[in-house]
């Protein structure tokens, strides 16, 4: 009998439910793609001695720095502090960037 795995193409956690911790999907954006760029530093300078970078603050069976931001937000471990009134051309350059990653290599990995 032969057995098929069957990947979700879900994010988990969802991006509905973290809209509400960041009020804008470009807050979203901003928020996860640093928090992402601080993890991969950490990781980075793992071995190297103590660094400045700050940890991943929850247990996580992913491997991608972008899925352990979502779930750090998720858990209410990393919070937006003040929203902006309109997206900076960094945000817009980041949300063009996850929409082509997206197209490209599918949504980011599901945090098991």
């Amino acid at each position: 009998m032969q057995r098929h795995e069957t990947h979700s193409t879900l994010v988990n956690p969802e991006i509905e439910g973290l809209l509400d911790r960041a009020d804008s999907k470009f807050r979203l954006v901003t928020l996860t793609s640093t928090r992402a760029r601080q993890i991969n530093a950490y990781f980075g300078q793992l071995g190297e001695g103590l660094g400045s970078s700050i940890p991943p603050q929850v247990t996580s069976t992913a491997r991608k720095p972008l899925s352990i931001a979502f779930e750090e937000i998720a858990a209410d471990k990393i919070i937006a502090i003040e929203p902006p009134d309109e997206p900076t051309e960094e945000e817009l350059a980041a949300i063009e960037a996850m929409n082509l990653a997206e197209e490209v290599d599918g949504p980011p990995e599901e945090g098991a």
